[in-house]
Parts: C-alpha cells; sequence; structure tokens
C-alpha cells in the first residue's frame, strides 16, 4: 500500500521522499536507524505485484516454518548486514576512484536484501538431495547476476542469501524439513 501511495506523488517529490529514506552512504552517516528502518518500508519503481508473489511463496513459508520472530531476525540481520556489506563496498569503490563520489547519494532502498536471506534460509526447510538443486538454483539467480553486470545492490544480493544460509542455527529445533518425493507419493494417493 505505502508504495502504490508513493507513486502518486510527482516523481521529484518521490525521489526526495525516498533519498531521505534511503540507506546510502550519506544517509547512514547522519540517522542510520531512522534510515534501516524506512528503507525497508518502501519499494523504488512501483513493481509491487511480483513482490506479493514473492512474499507468498517464500516470506511466508519461512515464517510459518521459523515461527515470526526466527523469520524476523533473518529479515532484519540480511537487510542489515548486507546493507552494511554493499554500502562499505561502493565506498571503498568511491575511495579507490572506481566510482563516483556522487554514489554516495545513491537511492538504496527496498525489501529484496530481506528476500534474499529467506531465500536462503529456506534451504534448511528442504531435505537432501532436493536442498542441493534448491541451493544451486539459488546461487546461480544471485551470482550471475553479479557475476555479469556487478554492481552494489547484486553485491548486496548475494551477500544477503549468505547471511540467510549463516542462520541455520535459528532453524534448529523447527519442523522436519520438507520433501518433495513424500508431497509426490501423497498426491498419487
Amino acid at each position: 500500500m505505502s508504495t502504490v501511495a508513493l507513486h502518486r506523488m510527482s516523481p521529484h517529490v518521490e525521489q526526495s521522499f525516498l533519498r531521505q529514506r534511503s540507506t546510502n552512504i550519506h544517509e547512514l552517516s547522519a540517522n542510520p536507524l531512522r534510515v534501516f528502518i524506512t528503507s525497508a518500508m518502501w519499494m523504488d519503481g512501483g513493481r509491487w505485484p511480483p513482490y506479493a508473489v514473492l512474499y507468498t511463496v517464500f516470506h511466508a513459508q519461512a515464517e510459518r516454518w521459523l515461527g515470526t520472530v526466527r523469520w524476523f531476525a533473518v529479515c532484519v540481520a540480511a537487510h542489515v548486514l548486507a546493507t552494511l556489506a554493499s554500502e562499505g563496498a561502493l565506498l571503498q569503490a568511491v575511495r579507490d576512484g572506481v566510482a563516483p563520489p556522487s554514489a554516495l547519494n545513491a537511492l538504496d532502498i527496498g525489501v529484496s536484501y530481506a528476500l534474499a536471506g529467506i531465500v536462503g534460509v529456506l534451504t534448511y526447510r528442504i531435505a537432501a538431495p532436493w536442498c542441493y538443486a534448491y541451493l544451486t538454483v539459488v546461487v546461480l539467480v544471485y551470482a550471475l547476476p553479479l557475476a555479469t553486470a556487478p554492481t552494489f545492490t547484486e553485491f548486496g544480493h548475494f551477500v544477503a542469501v549468505l547471511i540467510g544460509l549463516a542462520c541455520r542455527p535459528l532453524t534448529l529445533g523447527c519442523a522436519e524439513p520438507w520433501n518433495p518425493k513424500e508431497t509426490l507419493a501423497a498426491l498419487r494417493g
């Protein structure tokens, strides 16, 4: 709903509004807590229907499996740590002269790092050997853009997946992994 309201603003007001909520280096230096919270509440570009599908497929499953507190912990860890990693890499690129100084104010908002972390942690929801196929697809989906057209955002997405994978301790004590073979057998009757 917030994204729909946002895109009813004029383009100039929208960009100004988002830039104040961006986790770019300038805003992180001025008020990190505020921008970590507010940047996760908006999406740039106005294309929210794909996120609605992705949230249903990934976030809903993860929250049901992990419980709200653990699910939220993975989301926050992925959002905060991937942002720090990607913005740190961008700052180093500016210092090295690889990126222009204007990159310090680049627009960096959205929910995609949390989503990538959840996609990563869901690896542990699937029983072996199926989890290896899932993990291969996840790594390809996030590594190929980083390898072919690296940006600080693509780097952040890949780091967020790794953070999700590192959240394995949060999955201990949750329901047993889902076995697709058992589901197929049950469907066959």
